[in-house]
């Protein structure tokens, strides 16, 4: 490496929720771990794959659901910040935890090392109307949306939209708390809309958007490091070939495919909001018009952020690391060709997309090297663990995923 990390920083890897099955928390541990970092976690409990990791000093076991009160898990925190005794890098793998960090600089700041942003700009930004309203004040294309206030407005909207339409959670806590959809669901007719609406309550905590079709799309990934003038410390841009669930889901596989149009059109949105940090954004690009369409935006560490790494081994979370320990971030040029694969998942996302009609024509015919989510030779027992842990739930729920697929809605947990 070109480049020394500060040893005497930890890294903390944060998350609410329960999802132990986390290849990106994986991957930060080994990114940071590789170059001497002491680091740490939070755990679901003491047998998920980052728990195994040869690279974690420690994991801290504490189930959380990501309803808890801002205030307790700001405490819990700082209980673990006090138990590991000197400043510490917070990763954030969730929405959750972005925005909670966000919100409560002042109070952990003491314990902890994180960019500074603008408090409640995580919290919009991962919010699916908020988002839509900056790319409309910005100038960045974004599918058509509806935010519904009341059935009303839902039979209203049904009997004017085009179908098919995606409806999403609206807000990144309500979804813990009072989730209207399980992730993004396509749905098919007017009819099924308002099925689903009736139980959504009088406040559909739902945004309802475009469809842009799979025969006519293709999905890129961006995921950046900005420093606390919004200027890039790295910046990587990739083809999504393959997601589970289909279409609406984790990156099951991708490549790492140069596009200065999108690297230029994600610079210039983050300096207009003034956003600092890393960054996961998912947008399709439309053949129809030939835009870019913004889906999402992560204000965090994305779980295949390890596809992405420059060619002086920069990635997104090692860039954060030195930034925020005031070391120079290496420049350099990102290596194009590279694949990742997510073990368990792209299988069945495979036999999924075999006959969707969507295609990746910008994906190299073959990869300049791979890199995997799960399986890592110098540290083998989070694959062990991720798959005595995956094999029975996982091909439940992988079949689940299937089955309401086949019917036509799809669901997902695009968040993690």
């Amino acid at each position: 490496m070109p480049f020394r990390a500060d040893r005497d920083v930890p890294g903390l890897i944060v998350k609410f929720g329960d999802y132990p099955l986390h290849h990106g928390g994986v991957g930060a541990i080994r990114s940071l771990g590789r170059l001497g970092v002491p680091m740490y976690a939070i755990t679901e409990d003491r047998y998920t794959p980052s728990a195994s990791s040869r690279y974690l000093k420690r994991a801290f076991v504490w189930p959380t659901t990501g309803a808890e009160e801002p205030a307790h898990l700001v405490e819990g925190l700082l209980r673990i910040g006090r138990r590991i005794g000197r400043p510490t890098v917070l990763i954030p793998t969730d929405e959750e935890a972005a925005v909670l960090i966000a919100e409560h600089q002042e109070a952990l700041a003491g314990r902890f090392l994180f960019p500074r942003v603008e408090p409640g700009l995580p919290r919009r930004l991962a919010s699916k109307q908020g988002l839509h309203e900056l790319c409309v004040e910005h100038g960045i294309p974004s599918p058509t949306a509806a935010f519904p206030q009341s059935y009303d407005d839902v039979v209203t909207f049904a009997e004017k939209a085009r179908f098919p339409v995606v409806a999403k959670n609206r807000e990144a806590f309500v979804r813990r708390t009072r989730p209207a959809v399980n992730g993004t669901t396509r749905i098919t007719t007017p009819e099924h809309l308002l099925v689903l609406a009736r139980d959504w309550g009088d406040e559909p905590g739902v945004i309802l958007q475009e469809y842009l079709p799979r025969e006519e799309a293709e999905d890129w990934i961006v995921h950046a490091c900005f420093d606390q003038d919004s200027v890039p410390l790295a910046m990587f841009t990739g083809v999504k070939v393959r997601s589970w669930p289909p279409h609406a889901g984790m990156t099951a596989n991708a490549y790492v495919v140069d596009n200065p149009e999108l690297a230029d059109l994600a610079a210039r949105f983050i300096k207009q909001i003034g956003f600092t940090g890393i960054i996961d954004l998912d947008l399709r690009f439309d053949r129809r018009d030939g835009q870019y369409k913004l889906l999402d935006f992560n204000p965090r560490m994305g779980a295949q952020f390890r596809l992405f790494e420059n060619e002086s081994g920069v990635d997104v979370v090692r860039a954060m690391h030195l930034e925020l320990t005031g070391r120079p971030v290496p420049e350099g040029e990102q290596r194009a060709g590279r694949r990742y694969i997510v073990e368990n998942i792209d299988l069945p996302a495979l036999l999924a997309y075999r006959r969707s009609g969507y295609t990746t024509p910008h994906a190299p015919a073959k990869a300049s090297g791979t890199e995997l989510a799960w399986l890592a030779g110098d540290d083998p027992l989070p694959f062990l663990t991720m798959l005595a842990r995956f094999v029975r739930p996982g091909a439940k729920h992988l079949y689940q995923l299937w089955r309401t697929n086949r019917r036509g809605g799809t669901t997902s947990t695009t968040t993690k």
